[in-house]
């Protein structure tokens, strides 16, 4: 249950995330949907920082930051941004976390491989491939 429990949460997390990405009023700015939505996300982030955090001095904590944060919350508001959007355009809500997921699945793949020199077994190759003719499939 140890390993589990986080596949758990993001797959919970991301339901959720789908079903209200494409409940956002169409006639609301992109960008006011997403202040909202980050500013939610900070207080409840602080709150559990202050509620996890061994050392509760947030200002030694913000010393450790780096760029990944930084690129972590642009990624973060381009996948909102697209996600809004995708629905927005017309997508079904069965389809289109589905191809975004298994591109990514394929993409995430060629990057372990060739950023963090991951080995790639034959049936990851085919798995891979499988994925590529599904997304040909949903396609059509």
């Amino acid at each position: 249950m140890q390993t589990l429990w986080p596949i758990l949460v993001v797959i919970a997390a991301n339901t959720v995330y789908n079903i209200c990405a494409k409940q956002t009023p169409e006639g609301l700015n992109a960008f006011a949907s997403l202040s909202v939505t980050y500013f939610v996300a900070m207080v409840i982030s602080l709150g559990l920082f202050f509620v996890t955090a061994t050392d509760k001095n947030i200002g030694h904590e913000l010393t450790k930051i780096s760029w990944t944060s930084f690129l972590f919350g642009l990624s973060v508001i381009g996948l909102e941004f697209g996600y809004l959007n995708i629905y927005r355009v017309g997508w079904k809500v069965s389809v289109a976390s589905l191809v975004a997921n298994i591109a990514l699945a394929v993409i995430l793949l060629l990057v372990g491989l060739l950023l963090y020199r991951e080995t790639i077994s034959l049936r990851q190759v085919i798995g891979m491939a499988v994925c590529v003719v599904g997304l040909v499939l949903i396609g059509k």
